[in-house]
Formats: C-alpha cells, structure tokens, sequence
C-alpha cells in the first residue's frame, strides 16, 4: 500500500466500520431489549452470541496494547502477566452463577441491596461508573493513536470520530444491538489477529517466545502478582462483564463465561508474544507495540493492526455506553425507589454525556495503563463481598472492607505508599504490596466479627 494512502484508507473503514454496525444494529424500541438485550420477539442471549460479546467486549484496545507493550518490556513474562487479567471471566463467570442459583439475585445490585443495604449498593454504583468513565477515553485513546501522535489534530480527531460513530449505533440498539455487533466485531477481530499472528511469530518460534523474560520480582513477575490478586475483584466492578451474566440461563452462561475466559486469555497472551518479538527483534516500540512491530512489517499489517484495534475498542465502547445508560438510567433510580425508571432518552442522554466528558483524560494525555491498575486496586475491597457471598455479615463489614480499598488505590495513585509495604524492588513493587496487604486488611475487616442489624439476610 503506498504510504501517501494509508491516512485515506483509516478514514475509509472508520466510515465503512461505523455505517456497517449502524445498519446492522438492530433497533432497539423497548426497554427490555435496550437494558436487557432481549431480542424484538422477546428471546433472550443463546450461548454463542454470549459467549462471543463476553470474550470481544473484554478484548479492550487498550488492553491489546498494554499487553504488548509489556511484552515487550518483559518477555513472556509481561505477556502472562495481563493476560492473567483474564481469568477474572471465570471467577465472574462462577460467582454470579451461585448469586443466581443459591440467592435468587438478578443483578449485582439487587444481591448487594438485600444482604447489606442500599447503601452499600449505591456506594458500588458508584464504583462502577467509575469504571466506565474510564472505558472511554482509554479506548478511543488507543483508535486515535494510529491516526497520529497524542495531541496532534489527526489524533484528536479520530479519537473524537469514533466516539460519536461508536455513539451512534449504540443509542440505536442499546445492549441488544452491543450483543450483535459483537458477534461481527469478534469474527472480525480473530481472523485479523490469526493473520497477524501468523506472520510474526514465526520469526523467533514459539518457543523461543515463551523463554524470553526473566522470572523475578523486578522483571514483570510483581504485576504478574498484582493481576493474580485482583481478579477476585476486578470483575465485579465491571458491569460490561457483570450484566452479560444475568442475560442467559445459569448453565449457558457459566459455559459462556468459562469459554470466553480461556479465550481471552489465550487471545491476550498471544498479544503480548507480539511484544515479545518486538523486544528479540530490537523494535524501538515507542509505547505502542502492536504499532511499532505492524510498522516494521510494512504498511499493509500496520492497517490490519489498526483494524484489530478500532473493532476491539469498538466492542468495548459500545458496551460501556450500554452499561451506563442501564445503570444511570434504570439501576440508580431504582436504588432511589424509582421501580419504573427505564426510559430509552435518558439512557441515550446518559450516553451522550458520558461520551463526551469521557474523552476528556484522552485529550489530557493519561497513560492508558493506569485505568486498569488504579481501579483494580480501589476495588480490592470487593473480593471478599463476592468471593464469599454466602457469608452473613453485618452492613459495616461491607462498608469497611469497600471503602479501605478505595483508600488504598487513592493512596496507591498518588505513590504515597510507604517504603516498607512494597514487595521487591521493581516497578511495580508498590503497586503488589498495595495489593497484598490491601486484599488481607480488606478481607480481615469484612470477617470483623460485628452485629448485624435485623432483618438483614
């Protein structure tokens, strides 16, 4: 592909991919099939289509490039290290289905509300529209990277293109029209990555890659840690992977969630071996591997790579936008006593500002990493709530546990922990020994011996 055309050929399938989703999106006139993703005849998610939104929706575009980038930081061990992030799937995947079968909930919120309170459910609501703040701009953070470097005009742009494209489609359909479009953008994003993959790993060999790295504290084996401690919270916090539990019947989605979650690790793992070669190979990545090592291929992979990262951002996005229209728009409210509160324009309005004020940490330059490890460790104080959902404790070993682990990540965030708390010596020592001894004080308040209140369950 000559060089002069690659600005026109992105422009040309940013279009193409936004006008294909829009029209193949279906309409969504309901607030069952915009909230809950049932179909216009009232059929809910079948196994495939679930399992396909579980495994694409979490194959977030800045996830793909973290992934790399720390492969090729760190070898294989960088690459296991966020592709451990993926075994939070099954962990969601198991917890949600004991909610269902042995409780009876039928969302996160509602499990919360019965066993500890409003409160503590608003409290988490709040948590997790944190989170989807996030998913914005750290999405569309990464589309705007191939279009030119962060602050240019070519940046800006396509950052704030594919968030209205994205946008658009999303209000149509809601989360009925995120689950088929995720089916696409998956077909889409697995071939693309099968052909990538194809064409760099070889260069080295499988096994070479999986050698490459150090297994020690200060060379990704302390994030390896990090990531190994939170997926018994990190889910839970993320209501693009929560509300996908409660869409299926219980087996079909444990199913669902157990095939996504290999698949996505693998997926991810695979990723980071691209790093990887870029590290053997002496590519200069930039802070954008999946860039750096499509560039040194020619032109024609560095468009494939793009296109893998507009339809995992996409998958994303339109999730998210999904996700906060339902918990601005039907799940706050109902917290509030409002049991009616479903109306489609206030999901779009919820979208429509979310999107734009989620671009704003784009447009401000903030390392896409830190969306990840930051709220991963606010929300550490979660694991214990869900991991041991059949213990009856009071309302205040929730709010204990919750709330020390958002003291925790904002102590974590500012580099404020102390010297003797870190485990090792490497990059990341602060970040596990936040981690490690946040999840053991988080877990000992929540088993805090306290009264409970009656008539709590």
């Amino acid at each position: 592909m000559p060089s002069h055309l690659l600005p026109l050929a992105f422009w040309g399938f940013l279009l193409i991919y936004g006008g294909t989703l829009y029209v193949i999106s279906p309409r969504a006139p309901t607030a069952a099939t915009f909230y809950d993703g049932v179909s216009a005849g009232g059929r809910g998610v079948s196994a495939i289509p679930l399992t396909l939104s579980v495994f694409i929706s979490w194959i977030f575009a800045k996830s793909v490039t973290n992934a790399a980038n720390l492969g090729a930081t760190y070898g294989a061990v960088g690459a296991l290290a966020y592709a451990t992030y993926w075994l939070s799937i099954p962990v969601a995947g198991i917890v949600i289905y004991r909610l269902r079968t042995r409780l009876g909930a039928s969302s996160m919120t509602e499990f919360l509300v019965g066993r500890y309170g409003r409160g503590a459910a608003i409290a988490f609501s709040a948590a997790i529209l944190v989170r989807l703040y996030n998913e914005v701009w750290s999405n569309t953070a990464v589309v705007g990277g191939y279009f030119g470097a962060p602050g240019t005009t070519g940046y800006i742009t396509a950052s704030v293109a594919f968030t209205a494209i994205t946008l658009a489609y999303s209000i149509k359909g809601g989360l009925r029209g995120s689950i088929v479009t995720d089916g696409v953008q998956a077909v889409v994003f697995v071939a693309l990555v099968v052909l990538l993959s194809a064409s760099v790993l070889p260069a080295h060999g499988v096994g070479t890659l999986l050698a490459s790295g150090d297994w020690r504290l200060d060379a990704g084996l302390d994030l390896l840690l990090v990531a190994g401690l939170q997926v018994f919270s990190y889910p839970f916090h993320d209501p693009v992977l929560t509300d996908r539990g409660f869409l299926a019947r219980e087996r079909t989605m444990l199913r669902a969630f157990l095939v996504a979650g290999i698949l996505g690790f693998v997926a991810i793992a695979g990723f980071g071996l691209i790093g990887a070669h870029a590290m053997l190979s002496g590519i200069d990545v930039m802070g954008n591997a999946p860039a750096a090592v499509a560039r040194s291929m020619g032109l024609g992979a560095f468009f494939l790579m793009s296109v893998v990262m507009m339809s995992s951002a996409g998958s994303t996005l339109d999730s998210t936008f999904s996700s906060l229209a339902r918990s601005v728009a039907r799940d706050m409210p109902r917290l509030a006593g409002n049991l009616h509160a479903d109306r489609l324009r206030t999901g779009a309005i919820a979208m429509t500002v979310f999107a734009v004020l989620g671009n704003l940490p784009m447009l401000a330059g903030t390392d896409i990493l830190r969306a990840t490890t930051i709220s991963g460790t606010m929300v550490i104080g979660l694991a214990p709530v869900f991991i041991f959902h059949g213990a009856r404790r009071a309302a205040l070993n929730f709010h204990l546990s919750f709330w020390t682990g958002i003291g925790i990540g904002i102590v974590q965030a500012f580099g404020a922990v102390p010297d003797g708390l870190h485990i090792g010596d490497g990059p990341y020592a602060a970040l596990l020994g936040a981690n490690a001894w946040g999840l053991a004080l988080c877990t000992a308040l929540f088993w805090l011996p306290l009264p409970r209140a009656r008539g709590t369950a």
